[in-house]
């Protein structure tokens, strides 16, 4: 999934804990709720648009980044307080792996062999429940349409945060 649908699993995720429980489980819930919501999330990418390895040469893939960056902008700035928690532990699996392992993976092999498509630590068991569990859903990882799917989900976080609200 991408980071907006992220950000927004989490923001939605630290309303319902903070609503339902007190201190200090709020706070632990709303860190290990949404830490698991990156991983049930990205057990369903590919029934999105997620190109594994970057389209630069593709305006679709181009303009899809430019959404993903400029919403994840817009929400973190909007909903940064007092929703920073949600949306940081959200993103933790893409921040360990991507952010950190990732750079120390490109680094140790160089530019010429570093592979897009390695999956790290969360990544890993993600892909590996995927495809135990959910190896009966389409592959439109590659498919312009698959886009649909991540703004349906993206809408339906958007209309419960504002109903929350």
């Amino acid at each position: 999934m991408i980071i907006i649908t992220h950000l927004l699993a989490g923001i939605l995720i630290q309303i319902l804990c903070f609503k339902f429980f007190g201190f200090p489980i709020n706070f632990l819930f709303t860190i290990l709720f949404a830490f698991l919501s990156h991983f049930i999330l990205d057990a369903f990418v590919n029934i999105t648009y997620h190109t594994p390895d970057p389209q630069k040469e593709s305006k679709f893939w181009l303009s899809w980044r430019v959404f993903d960056y400029t919403g994840t902008a817009i929400i973190a700035i909007f909903f940064f307080f007092p929703y920073v928690l949600g949306m940081l532990f959200a993103n933790m699996m893409d921040v360990i792996d991507w952010g950190i392992l990732r750079p120390i993976y490109r680094k140790k092999v160089g530019n010429e062999e570093f592979d897009w498509n390695k999956n790290f630590v969360f990544h890993e068991l993600i892909a590996k429940f995927r495809e135990k569990l959910l190896f009966w859903l389409p592959n439109w990882r590659y498919k312009k349409y698959g886009v649909i799917t991540e703004l349906i989900i993206i809408s339906g976080f958007l209309i419960f945060i504002i109903i929350l609200l």
